[in-house]
């Protein structure tokens, strides 16, 4: 996945008058991107598209200035996006009693080790968390993950983790924009 260079990043002002077009673009990446695991897990897959609007997002928010402060964005959310062969992806675990939130959080903290890509050739790849984005107790309710997938081809993701078990197919347009984010012809979904 080829990364977000500081000459793709305009300054605030100049997005400002450009947002509306950028953000109506990667809205639409992320809708082709977004998947829906079960009641509680949503996986965004990023790419390009939206980790550039991200950082972009964040210029605007903190009216980023400094190339100090710019380059830390666009380290931080590059390195979102997995390495080569790899597909990175923010999973969203979504629970909207606050009070129970926490008591999830603790209890789902196993989550590691048991949420899967599937591929069409029948294998699975075992999603690789953060350490970062989890204590000893639970874990944060937004997590970035990588996928390996090397050659083959995604078909679906499923967790196991008995309390939140689910699976769901990939849409073939899913499949077409991951393959184009992995440099593969999109015939191959």
């Amino acid at each position: 996945m080829v990364r977000v260079e500081r000459s793709e990043i305009l300054d605030f002002l100049t997005y400002a008058d450009r947002r509306d077009a950028i953000r109506a673009s990667a809205m639409a990446a992320k809708d082709l991107r977004r998947v829906h695991l079960g009641e509680h897990l949503t996986l965004l897959f990023e790419n390009r598209e939206t980790i550039r609007y991200q950082i972009q997002e964040m210029v605007r928010a903190e009216q980023m200035v400094r190339e100090s402060d710019i380059q830390h964005e666009l380290d931080t959310y590059n390195a979102v996006l997995g390495g080569d062969g790899e597909l990175g992806c923010t999973l969203l675990i979504e629970i909207t009693d606050a009070a129970l939130r926490p008591v999830l959080l603790r209890r789902w903290r196993g989550l590691p080790g048991h949420l899967r890509l599937t591929f069409t050739d029948g294998s699975r790849a075992t999603a690789r968390f953060d350490d970062t984005q989890m204590d000893g107790e639970r874990l944060s309710s937004v997590q970035f993950l990588r996928f390996p997938v090397g050659d083959r081809v995604p078909a679906g993701l499923v967790v196991d983790l008995p309390e939140l078990a689910a699976s769901t197919p990939l849409s073939p347009a899913t499949r077409r924009a991951l393959l184009e984010d992995l440099g593969r012809p999109p015939a191959e979904a």
